[in-house]
């Protein structure tokens, strides 16, 4: 059974705001098998998965971890609405690049209206210039692939973009973790909006699932990684 169940089998029902009890008489199994699923300790059948998704009112993707949409519709190219501003500029090619299109530009607009709203000139700055460095490094690096552009066209050389590129994303992501960290919140608070699941879903219904696709896609590859230690 996928780890992220027990914890979100819990978390469902504290936000229903039942108690243990209740939600084992109505989910029709004992308290004591309830308290196990929701602590790991036994793993429940696919019949009391979809019970518990339909009582919660979520997918069973989304009870099992697989996704962060909570109805757990599996994203096509055609269902992601396209906020670009630049509607004459389509890009041709697969159904991959069109999706990837789509979730990189609604992303980034969710990301960057989360941020624009804090009033916070200086998380606006090191959120961009992360992003700038990582699309300059994306960029040179199919540049090098494509292997018919001269280097020559770059003023940085092509023996240590990568390693530049790198150093920036980390000045940038200290600099954001000294604006979380106490002092600086003391001194001056960076007010943003609810960024919770709920409250992104929300506040942009549009956008939220390339966030939530973007999110889940990462982790799983995180988590991966992290297994491979």
């Amino acid at each position: 059974m996928v780890k992220d169940f027990p914890r979100t089998l819990s978390l469902l029902r504290q936000e229903k705001k039942i108690s243990q009890r209740q939600a084992a008489g109505e989910l029709g199994v004992s308290q004591a098998l309830l308290s196990h699923y929701e602590n790991g300790i036994r793993e429940p059948g696919l019949s009391f998965v979809v019970r518990a998704a339909d009582y919660y009112g979520v997918s069973c993707d989304y009870l099992l971890g697989r996704t962060m949409s909570r109805e757990g519709n599996a994203i096509a190219a055609e269902d992601v609405p396209d906020v670009s501003e630049e509607k004459g500029n389509v890009l041709r090619g697969s159904a991959m690049a069109l999706l990837s299109k789509k979730l990189i530009v609604n992303t980034s607009t969710l990301l960057l209206d989360l941020i624009g709203k804090s009033d916070s000139r200086q998380l606006t700055q090191e959120v961009t210039s992360y992003l700038f460095a990582a699309l300059y490094k994306a960029y040179r690096l199919v540049y090098i692939v494509s292997g018919v552009g001269s280097e020559a066209t770059f003023s940085v050389p092509a023996a240590y973009f990568s390693e530049l590129c790198d150093a920036e994303m980390k000045l940038c992501e200290r600099r954001m973790r000294g604006l979380a960290s106490a002092e600086h919140r003391k001194r001056a608070p960076i007010e943003l909006p609810d960024m919770s699941i709920d409250g992104v879903q929300k506040a942009y219904p549009n956008l939220a699932p390339s966030l939530f696709s973007v999110l889940h896609t990462v982790g799983a590859k995180l988590e991966s990684l992290e297994q491979q230690k």
